[in-house]
């Protein structure tokens, strides 16, 4: 489903989660994600702040200008709350 404007995603919000499910470790940056899938790293930090705004992924400055992400164990029907 796209409801933004420009082109659909080529990579699915569930293929992205699944990035993190099946990773041998629990935090991932935006480029660790990119270099698994077809998107670019900049594309990726987009769409993984999207995630966390919508509450299935959480994030942690790390630097400077680094993110760490993870996915705090989450089902589909019941994201973690964001505000939390």
């Amino acid at each position: 489903m796209h409801d933004g404007p420009g082109r659909p995603p080529e990579v699915t919000d569930e293929e992205i989660l699944d990035t993190f499910k099946r990773s041998n470790d629990p935090i991932l940056t935006a480029s660790e994600v990119a270099d698994q899938l077809t998107v670019g790293r900049r594309g990726i930090l987009t769409r993984l702040e999207n995630l966390e705004q919508r509450g299935y992924l959480r994030s942690k400055k790390v630097g400077g200008r680094s993110t760490a992400w993870w996915y705090p164990g989450y089902t589909s029907t019941q994201p973690v709350d964001p505000n939390e």
